[in-house]
């Protein structure tokens, strides 16, 4: 209320509770940018050489392919704020057409969505899809499974088909690689959370 009220300029809490006892209150008052449909989140993972952005880990249970083009590209947008440079990775079980089915076929459809917006909002933005999380971040496998793709094995930006997935991820990349995770950070709102 204070941030709404601009008596502050940001929120930062949650360190000691729920993550949905920080965000509930933020979504509730803070209403979303111009632009935006929804609001989504992102964790920086900040590891031992490198920084990825994990998206959305923390809001939106089941997006739809235009919601999931959405959080790509606002996703790209935080990264870069962060000084993070945005090469964006539509993560799925199926790497190109190694796999088929209706989440794979929802990954197609966000990745074309987003490479159309992008041409809009983010010109020149590197962002493929679908790719398994292996093919994203190692070159050797992103060169075998999906050669000549601007993003394969060099992804920084890591966008979950699902909640259920980016909370797994996080969390996995979190605890097995000592990574820091720093977030949820809500982007799309017109006040910064």
């Amino acid at each position: 209320m204070v941030v709404h009220l601009q008596i502050a300029h940001g929120v930062v809490s949650g360190a000691a509770g729920p993550t949905a006892d920080t965000v509930r209150p933020a979504l509730s008052v803070s209403k979303p940018n111009p632009g935006c449909s929804l609001a989504s989140s992102v964790f920086l993972m900040c590891l031992a050489d490198r920084v990825w952005v994990f998206g959305d880990c923390a809001i939106n249970p089941n997006p739809n392919p235009q919601q999931l083009a959405e959080i790509a590209i606002i996703s790209a947008q935080t990264a870069k704020a962060f000084g993070v440079e945005p090469k964006v990775a539509m993560l799925s079980y199926s790497t190109g057409s190694s796999g088929t089915g209706p989440d794979v076929d929802a990954v197609v459809e966000a990745t074309k969505i987003a490479k159309e917006s992008a041409e809009k909002l983010y010109p020149g933005l590197p962002l493929d899809g679908p790719l398994q999380f292996d093919a994203a971040v190692d070159p050797k496998t992103g060169a075998s499974k999906m050669p000549g793709s601007p993003v394969a094995g060099q992804a920084t930006v890591m966008i979950f088909p699902s909640l259920e997935a980016g909370n797994i991820g996080y969390k996995a990349v979190q605890r097995t690689a000592n990574a820091v995770a720093i977030g949820p950070v809500i982007q799309g709102l017109n006040k910064p959370v």
